[in-house]
């Protein structure tokens, strides 16, 4: 079994955009937001690295994310930051939702 490396990827943009919006403007409630969403992506990536059917941290994180940062992005029309988060946040839940289907691999 190899590392998740497009889900620490994600947890890593996640994170970076809480810093982002801190560092740029002050705002304390992005930099929890993305500490707390990026750890949990984190922290979701590498139970995935352990065992390929355990989806459900990942899939509570980047779905979550999805549905907040889409309203976001519907109210506000920004790309940036809400509708990159979005949209990374969507493809990951279609990436989970693939890995649901999955067969074991034998041997």
């Amino acid at each position: 079994m190899g590392l998740d490396w497009i889900g620490f990827g994600y947890a890593a943009l996640v994170a970076s955009g809480g810093i982002a919006g801190y560092a740029k403007a002050g705002s304390v409630p992005s930099l929890a937001a993305g500490l707390v969403f990026g750890g949990l992506a984190g922290l979701g990536a590498y139970r995935l690295s352990e065992n390929p059917k355990d989806i459900w941290l990942s899939l509570i994180a980047s779905g979550t994310l999805a549905g907040i940062m889409g309203m976001r992005f519907y109210n506000s029309g920004k790309i940036m930051p809400a509708g990159l988060i979005a949209a990374a946040s969507l493809l990951m839940v279609g990436r989970l939702g693939l890995k649901m289907y999955e067969k074991p691999h034998e041997g």
